[in-house]
């Protein structure tokens, strides 16, 4: 529990802060409009459904005042860098910047179904009210103003249908576009449409730029009107409701003038035209850095289709464990994924290794695998902060890798071995602990070079025990693990070649864990994950099982890559 604290306090914090100033935009706005003396004869007409629609409008706008400011990658990597001065904690908060995006998302799609529910009964009722007759207040209200523009019922004539309304004011119009658009990236976020159909994910998440143009016109019609300030003092509700019927009429004893009402200002804009130049902001120095030229200088197709690229670019700067954006031209012009840098800073190229995993990265290895003499044209975005830039933070780490999840711990380790060769003297780690997953012997093969260099770096510098690493072999056959017991005397693994044996089957991570924490009962220790949502469930129930509720003993801090 004490871990728990200490990792989650401040996205407590966070999240109590958001949801509290959402419970008061909706609260004020939804009394403004239930108990605000210029919406009562709106009220008359509509009922609570109008309190309804406004909350959950002041809402939405707060809430698409927020969205964008998670993806503005370059605003994240700039402000993970001024924070490095700042605790782990805070800085730990920027990594959750795409959780809190879905959970934005979410309550959008919330709020909007609240929003456009409540207006589809204000619509029915506006239709209600102007076939009633003159002799009620509403058939009266629905009657007034048509030729000074002081109306208050949008449905002046009977051909005017709750459908006619949906679909030819602005309001109905936008909000048909807006609530369709929104519905379209919900869908397609899901984890399984993002994982084998990334395609329609990328495209249908551009419709974003469809709903804020809807969101900024939603208002302009002006639909919602409430009683001018002028027309409350001619024509108060308390003292005018029953006499209606006197309105308008040439009595000297009559203090009731027909009421005037008028549309709101738009304000949504006001709410979400700081983000959005924001984010342009972000977008034009994202395509100017993307068309800087970029020299790929060696091109390697690994085992388990895995490709390996080496590039240079002018002016390309990088840490350890960060991550680029890839566009291939020739396969798509619009289309940019995300892969961990696998280089380390000290070295004058960077790197990346992709897995076959998809069509993209599929085309792409073809493309490579063909004998031309340049390969196809490559465009980079990037590189943007993560997690794993903390590692040197911590005296002892944890790295987690799954598959090919393993490539921004193959930049750690390849800055520590330059590290080593240079006796750099600012390194803090003092121990690193290394697991690596794999489903197939092939995946072991691209990996098993660095790691045999970091053998032999280790042993050479004296410092045999820096790097305890770990290889588990997740997929196996009875015929392998018979020919590992043959080889288990050999001086090197029968799979990898390397002095450190390879498992299998799964870690016993709480059996990990509490070797760590034993060996190291007064260290902070920086668990680093770059893997699937289930593992991750596991490495952070294990922090919070194995850290301490002394603060003076051992804790564990769970960090986990996100795109």
């Amino acid at each position: 529990m004490g871990n728990w604290v200490v990792n989650h306090w401040f996205s407590a914090v966070v999240l109590t802060a958001w949801l509290g100033l959402n419970i008061f935009l909706f609260v004020y706005y939804y009394l403004v409009y239930e108990k605000g003396p210029s919406y009562a004869y709106t009220r008359v007409l509509l009922g609570s459904a109008l309190a309804w629609a406004r909350g959950s409008a002041a809402c939405l706008n707060f809430n698409c005042m927020l969205i964008l400011l998670p993806v503005c990658r370059n605003l994240l990597s700039f402000l993970r860098g001024t924070c490095s001065c700042c605790r782990r904690t805070l800085r730990k908060q920027l990594d959750n910047n795409l959780a809190f995006h879905k959970l934005l998302g979410y309550t959008i799609a919330l709020l909007t179904a609240v929003h456009t529910i409540a207006h589809l009964f204000n619509v029915e009722w506006y239709c209600d009210s102007r076939d009633d007759k003159n002799s009620t207040l509403p058939g009266m209200l629905s009657a007034i103003g048509r030729l000074d523009n002081y109306w208050l019922n949008p449905a002046s004539s009977p051909s005017e249908t709750p459908t006619y309304l949906a679909f030819t004011t602005i309001a109905g119009v936008t909000g048909v576009v807006i609530t369709l658009a929104l519905i379209l990236m919900i869908t397609s976020s899901t984890e399984f449409i993002r994982r084998c159909y990334f395609e329609v994910f990328w495209y249908t998440h551009h419709l974003f730029i469809i709903f804020f143009a809807g969101l900024l016109i939603h208002g302009v019609g002006r639909i919602v009107r409430g009683q001018t300030s002028e027309s409350m003092e001619d024509s108060p509700f308390d003292e005018c409701k029953d006499e209606f019927k006197k309105w308008g009429q040439d009595d000297e004893d009559d203090e009731c003038a027909v009421p005037k009402f008028a549309g709101n200002e738009p304000v949504t804009w006001k709410w979400v035209l700081a983000p959005i130049i924001l984010y342009l902001i972000e977008r034009l120095i994202r395509f100017i850095r993307s068309r800087q030229r970029v020299v790929v200088t060696k091109a390697v197709i690994h085992p388990s289709k895995v490709l390996e690229l080496q590039m240079k670019k002018k002016g390309f700067r990088m840490e350890v464990g960060q991550y680029i954006f890839i566009n291939c031209p020739s396969i798509s012009h619009l289309e940019w994924h995300p892969f961990t840098l696998t280089s380390a800073p000290e070295e004058d190229f960077f790197s990346v290794h992709m897995r076959s995993a998809g069509d993209w990265t599929e085309n792409l290895n073809k493309a490579f695998q063909e004998l031309t003499p340049y390969g196809p044209k490559i465009e980079v975005d990037g590189p943007f902060g993560t997690a794993s830039e903390d590692v040197f933070q911590y005296e002892v780490s944890m790295l987690v890798g799954a598959g090919i999840g393993v490539t921004p711990f193959a930049s750690i380790l390849k800055s520590i071995w330059y590290k080593f060769q240079r006796s750099d003297q600012s390194l803090k780690s003092k121990k690193i602990y290394f697991y690596w997953l794999c489903r197939e012997t092939a995946a072991f093969a691209w990996f098993a070079d660095l790691l045999a260099s970091l053998e032999e770096e280790m042993d050479s510098s004296g410092k045999a025990g820096f790097l305890n690493y770990r290889l588990f072999l997740t997929s196996w056959d009875n015929n392998l693990a018979g020919h590992a017991v043959i080889n288990f005397d050999n001086a090197t693994d029968a799979v990898t070649g390397l002095k450190q044996k390879t498992s299998y089957g799964r870690p016993e991570w709480n059996k990990e864990f509490a070797e760590v924490a034993e060996a190291h009962p007064r260290s902070v220790v920086g668990v680093f994950l770059c893997g699937p949502t289930a593992l991750a469930k596991t490495l952070q129930t294990a922090c919070h099982q194995h850290s301490s509720i002394d603060p003076r003993k051992v804790q564990f801090y769970f960090n986990k890559e996100n795109f």
